[in-house]
């Protein structure tokens, strides 16, 4: 099933379910990425009608963009995509650096224009926030960018909210990307009054918080990659969601979907939130995601979930 919406006050119209792609190419975020698989999953998204790519330099340090660009170009059908990346980061050595600079980041846009192969970019966003560039000179590039066709909207990235007021300034702000899901909101309280006021669209990452809020863990599981870390996967604190989890499994069998249809649809349900990016490994995974469109909450439903996780 497709649906499709407009991303805020841009003129981007897209699938609300995209595809986070930190798999396709990733190499340095999971270990044992197939570029076969990847390449096959970007294909699979396309003929399903899932049109919204997420990916960034960051994923596979520009290889990712390479395998996207090489399936769309293989496609030929550019113009119904809405690609995303993410740029602003460079190499110190082995070590990753922020730099947003508007030198840098001009010249991060050429080179994510060269790995996907499309002379213009729907979304790029700043990934993440360095410590010496004023924000509304690294965002005034990005307008001279949009300007002159090269990118299509501006996105900010991890930003917390005087960054992103400074990032602002001028109103040249689209999109906003966050950390958020049922387990974190913070950014509830801290970026959303501010983004509603300003026409931004807030776009979650981490939505089924690492696989957690996707109902497939159980207390006798155990993690040995970054899950291990996360304060929500310690202790009581897991135990307490996971029963949080099956409370929501009931509501899901009642609609014969799964836990993550019914969390990425409440996510769905907020004026704020127009597409969501939940990350796949396989083609089975992405249709999976896509059948988030069929489920529908009611009232009563969005509030429930609301209090679940209050």
């Amino acid at each position: 099933m497709t649906r499709q919406t407009r991303i805020g006050k841009t003129d981007l119209v897209v699938n609300p379910i995209g595809l986070g792609a930190s798999t396709v190419g990733g190499h340095n975020i999971f270990p044992h990425v197939n570029e076969e698989e990847g390449k096959d999953l970007v294909r699979a998204a396309i003929s399903h009608g899932a049109n919204f790519f997420d990916t960034a330099y960051f994923y596979g340090l520009g290889r990712s963009e390479e395998l996207i660009g090489e399936v769309i170009k293989e496609a030929g059908k550019r113009q119904n995509l809405i690609l995303a990346t993410k740029g602003g980061l460079t190499l110190a050595g082995n070590d990753i650096a922020m730099d947003n600079s508007p030198a840098y980041l001009k010249q991060s846009v050429e080179d994510s224009l060269k790995r996907l192969q499309t002379d213009y970019i729907d979304l790029f966003y700043i990934h993440v926030p360095d410590q010496n560039t004023p924000k509304d000179e690294a965002v005034g590039v990005l307008k001279q960018l949009k300007d002159e066709g090269k990118i299509r909207a501006i996105g900010v990235s991890n930003f917390s909210l005087s960054q992103l007021k400074e990032a602002n300034k001028d109103g040249y702000v689209d999109v906003i990307q966050g950390n958020y899901s049922l387990l974190q909101r913070e950014a509830e309280q801290e970026l959303f009054p501010y983004a509603a006021e300003n026409n931004i669209s807030f776009i979650p990452y981490f939505p089924l918080a690492s696989g957690l809020l996707a109902g497939k863990y159980n207390k006798d599981t155990t993690f040995n990659d970054l899950r291990k870390d996360m304060p929500h996967f310690q202790g009581d604190n897991y135990i307490k969601n996971l029963e949080k989890v099956e409370q929501l499994r009931q509501m899901a069998n009642e609609k014969k979907a799964e836990v993550a249809h019914v969390v990425l649809a409440w996510y769905l349900t907020h004026d704020l939130i127009d597409a969501v990016i939940p990350g796949a490994k396989s083609a089975e995974q992405l249709m999976d995601n896509l059948k988030t469109l069929d489920v529908r909450l009611t009232e009563e439903e969005i509030n429930e979930i609301d209090r679940i996780f209050k």
